[in-house]
């Protein structure tokens, strides 16, 4: 298990909501509904063997910048991943006025 980042570029179908996903390397959620896959153990190493769907359950600032907080539905593992520019605006804001 490696513990530095290897940024991958992969295309991927959203197993939440169906939609094609064209992946820039650092693509780590769905655009449209925001929701993740428990993949990775350190980012990019696609080394977790859990594979559930980590549900996007809030909207934080750190660092001055916008993440949405994943939970795994199957193990409850959590990550902060970034907000990305072509996330759907609406998604994230019925994720942050879920709180």
């Amino acid at each position: 298990m490696s513990s530095t980042f290897v940024r991958t570029k992969e295309n991927f179908i959203c197993e939440n909501c169906g939609q094609e996903v064209i992946g820039t390397g650092y693509t780590n959620h769905c655009p449209v509904c925001l929701w993740s896959k428990h993949v990775d153990i350190t980012p990019g190493d696609r080394a977790s063997l859990c594979g559930g769907l980590m549900e996007p359950v809030a909207v934080e600032t750190i660092h001055g910048a916008y993440s949405i907080r994943h939970t795994c539905i199957v193990c409850g593992h959590q990550k902060v991943n970034r907000v990305d520019e072509l996330d759907d605006p609406d998604a994230l804001v019925a994720i942050a006025q879920k709180r």
